[in-house]
């Protein structure tokens, strides 16, 4: 039997040697037959800790590693990243 393989979104990289990858799929509702989104993170083994937040990766499903790690990440899809929003705010004094 192939093993699966589903493309993601890292959302967290804080324990180590794991990632957690965020996949969205999209479904037509069976009785309004509207699309809507469906998502579920999957924790996905990372043997070097060298995947961000931001990137977009290809997980595939392995024998379990741990209690809820069955996923190891294959590949990097593209390069994600959070940027730092910097904060100009500008308050004027309200008693003019």
């Amino acid at each position: 039997m192939p093993k699966r393989i589903l493309i993601g979104t890292v959302t967290s990289n804080k324990t180590d040697k794991t990632v957690t990858v965020l996949v969205e799929r999209k479904v037509k509702h069976p009785l309004y037959g509207k699309i809507i989104r469906r998502s579920k993170k999957y924790h996905a083994h990372d043997e070097q800790n060298e995947y961000q937040l931001g990137d977009i990766v290809r997980i595939e499903e392995t024998k379990p590693i741990s209690k809820t790690k069955t996923w190891a990440v294959k590949d990097r899809v593209t390069e994600g990243g959070v940027q730092a929003v910097e904060a100009d705010l500008e308050v004027e004094a309200a008693g003019n």
